[in-house]
């Protein structure tokens, strides 16, 4: 058996169609433009070019887009007076501070700083705990990819065992809470989980986000199973020449397919949803600060 390669690029493209049309009726209807912020501290060039993207796709889909580059050196009071003055403006209603930041620079002080209602990042405290309620609002924006896939793929999913790998904030801990609020079984594992081989076997969902290359092995996956795998590893490639690399993820991909019934590729699998959801969570957050309800199908 071959699995099925789940193909997060179109499901984006589809996914930023939609946006799209909610932000022309909001502008027609309304007189809102969604308008996302996004800083950036330094000069990464991975950081740059993903900046890049969201700046493009956002005005793609007819959203403002507020781009701010901080030399490394900036002061962290410097920092957190932007942030105070883009929460007070009312032509933004997303705030991102592309991590990581320099050492000299609290990340736990600038996530707090941002507005919750203009957090769509999700990494507000706030907006964490609304999410453990079950409270209206949008999520975290690679856990919301990855849920939107596996809807799209199996409908509902209630009574599934889903097996999260990795208890990040960013990922896996709100992955968790939504596969619950979907009636998921849902068991949380890691890297120093006992038997994580027999505990992955018998997921019908296996969600990969612990950070490390290709450490979920084939004869892991229950055949059948659904792997989404949310690892982003840059490994050398010298049969692309001197110096060059690639992108692998969190599940041996190649040994995987083989056993698996749905599988997410790297590159383009759960990659491409996450700023289409970043730009989802902006519609989101543009609505409920005016009051508006957002559209169903852009969250979870």
């Amino acid at each position: 058996m071959t699995a099925t390669i789940i193909d997060g690029k179109a499901f984006a493209e589809t996914l930023r169609g939609r946006i799209s049309e909610h932000v022309a009726g909001l502008k027609r209807d309304h007189d809102i433009t969604p308008g996302l912020a996004v800083i950036i501290v330094g000069h990464d060039p991975a950081s740059e070019v993903y900046v890049r993207n969201k700046a493009r796709q956002t005005e793609e889909v007819g959203m403002n887009s507020f781009k701010y580059e901080l030399p490394e050196t900036v002061a962290e009071a410097e920092l957190l007076q932007l942030i105070m003055d883009l929460n007070s403006r009312d032509d933004v209603h997303g705030i991102l501070v592309q991590m990581p930041v320099p050492d000299h620079i609290d990340a736990v002080k600038i996530i707090n700083a941002i507005d919750p209602s203009k957090d769509v990042d999700m990494f507000h405290p706030q907006n964490a705990g609304k999410l453990m309620t079950g409270q209206l609002g949008p999520v975290s924006c690679t856990p919301l990819g990855c849920l939107m896939l596996l809807r799209d793929l199996h409908g509902d999913l209630t009574g599934m065992d889903a097996v999260v790998i990795g208890r990040s904030n960013l990922v896996g801990k709100p992955m968790a809470q939504l596969l619950l609020r979907d009636n998921c079984t849902v068991t949380m594992a890691h890297s120093r989980t006992k038997n994580l081989a027999e505990v992955v076997r018998r997921a019908d969902i296996v969600v990969a986000a612990v950070g490390r290359t290709e450490m979920v092995k084939g004869d892991w996956i229950k055949p059948g199973a659904t792997v989404i795998d949310v690892g982003i590893n840059r490994i050398p490639a010298p049969e692309r020449g001197e110096g060059k690399t690639r992108l692998v993820g969190d599940v041996d991909f190649a040994a995987a397919v083989e056993v698996a019934g749905a599988i997410t590729p790297v590159p383009g699998g759960v990659g491409p949803m996450t700023i289409a959801c970043l730009l989802a969570n902006t519609v989101t957050t543009a609505c409920l600060i005016n009051n508006l309800t957002p559209p169903s199908d852009l969250t979870a």
